[in-house]
């Protein structure tokens, strides 16, 4: 493990699996907040048709992912609040995209292998290029999203009075939406789009299960994505099995596991509570 360890490879995908755990926590915990889970679901897959749209034109397929992840996300976000209870327009938009895409690998099959990359990932075979694109858009994303934390805590948690009091909910919202479709665009690029649900769904509302307070909510989130990482990582180096499938796995045994033993506590947690007040 040691020696394996030593590799330029592994560093890099430690490397890369670390910021987009990172990155993936923190919008996730938005995302899950907001009730927008399925949209983010729709954006990752909208990643793959981008990808094999632009084989067909001539473009890199990174070029492809962003573009058409970024324009689907501002469409979304032009929803404003009406994209809550848009189930149906978001699973055919969902759909067409997939079939979309399957059109395009079929018009260039020459590309196939970089397509289908897009789709499973590889986070063993991350590039230099690809861990500074990582770097840059997680920056911009994490400085972004500083800027408009409070108002979008604010507008995420009570939406009628935070427009009551001002808050500009729809610019919000379409900012929120585009770092969303940027930090997918750049997950995708390492982990692929299967597992980007994974990462940006499991940690995050595993976490708030686990604490309703925001700030304690964002560390759970972001240890348990690098614990998913890290260890999926781990073991697929010693299990020779595809890492991404001990990523998942870690998610999604954690969650199941998570919230039913949450509910199972809480009640005795809170009934020594009132005891405790009482005396």
């Amino acid at each position: 493990m040691l020696q394996l360890l030593s590799h330029q490879f592994v560093q890099y995908a430690f490397i890369a699996g670390t910021l987009i755990s990172i990155i993936c926590a923190i919008v996730g915990y938005f995302v899950v907040l907001r009730s927008q889970a399925f949209a983010a679901e729709a954006l990752s897959c909208v990643g793959f048709t981008g990808a094999t749209g632009a084989a067909v034109v001539g473009l890199s397929s990174v070029t492809g992912t962003f573009l058409f992840t970024i324009l689907i996300a501002l469409g979304f976000g032009l929803f404003g609040k009406r994209l809550k209870g848009r189930d149906i327009e978001i699973g055919m938009i969902l759909s067409f995209a997939l079939g979309l895409g399957v059109l395009f690998l079929k018009l260039y099959t020459s590309n196939a292998t970089e397509a289908v990359g897009i789709l499973f990932g590889s986070i063993l075979s991350v590039t230099t290029g690809d861990l500074y694109l990582s770097l840059i858009t997680g920056i911009v994303a994490l400085i972004v999203l500083g800027f408009i934390f409070r108002p979008l805590l604010f507008a995420s948690t009570d939406p009628e009075v935070a427009e009551a009091r001002g808050v500009p909910i729809q610019l919000l919202g379409i900012i929120f939406m585009l770092l969303l479709g940027i930090t997918i665009a750049e997950a995708i690029l390492v982990v692929g789009v299967l597992l980007v649900f994974a990462l940006l769904i499991a940690p995050a509302a595993t976490a708030q299960h686990l604490s309703s307070r925001p700030m304690k909510s964002i560390i759970l989130s972001i240890a348990l994505g690098l614990g998913f990482v890290w260890g999926g990582m781990l073991l697929g180096l010693l299990f020779h099995v595809p890492v991404s499938f001990f990523i998942a796995a870690l998610a999604a045994v954690t969650y199941l596991v998570t919230v039913p033993l949450v509910h199972l506590i809480s009640p005795h947690i809170n009934h020594l509570a009132t005891e405790e007040e009482g005396i």
